[in-house]
């Protein structure tokens, strides 16, 4: 007997179920303990779709958004338009925003058609986890990086996600 519902893909299940059991879990919060604001932000590497390696290290003198997401997180598909003006119009002032989607491989093409849209570069993470910035178990979150490499806004401890235009003018805009 053949179903005509559509079943999800497999990367889209996997993700679901990581975040899931993150939560279950007790999430990545207690994994970040090293994160702290005023202290130097832990490194972490992109790789791009288009096969570029970009160290937050190599960021030294920019201001840095981490943008944790994935392509079936609503709230992060409504994020993500928003982040994407603001980095293209304070990308003369030294804005980097690096897009980490947690979707898999097998989710590739629609992560694809989601970057095409953005003004800043987009890899997959690869699994949950974000080294010192521990286990990714909420969407979308963020992190803010100042331009001396010091970490000035940690997702875990914000009271609101996603990014809206007075949040980002609030946090990111004072260190611009």
């Amino acid at each position: 007997m053949r179903s005509d519902r559509k079943r999800p893909r497999t990367g889209t299940r996997l993700a679901a179920l990581v975040l899931a059991l993150g939560l279950i879990c007790g999430g990545g919060q207690a994994l970040a303990d090293d994160l702290a604001v005023g202290q130097p932000a832990p490194p972490l590497v992109l790789h791009t779709l288009d096969g570029h390696a970009i160290s937050t290290e190599a960021l030294h003198g920019k201001v840095v958004i981490l943008a944790f997401w994935a392509t079936w997180c609503v709230p992060c598909r409504q994020e993500l338009p928003l982040l994407s003006a603001y980095a293209a119009r304070h990308a003369a002032q030294g804005l980097e925003v690096l897009g980490f989607s947690l979707d898999g491989p097998d989710n590739l093409a629609s992560v694809r058609r989601v970057a095409a849209s953005l003004s800043f570069p987009v890899g997959l993470l690869g699994s949950a986890w974000a080294g010192d910035y521990g286990r990714i178990w909420q969407l979308p979150v963020s992190f803010v990086i100042d331009r001396a490499g010091v970490l000035r806004y940690d997702g875990w401890q914000a009271d609101q996600q996603p990014w809206t235009a007075d949040s980002l003018e609030r946090i990111v805009g004072p260190l611009l």
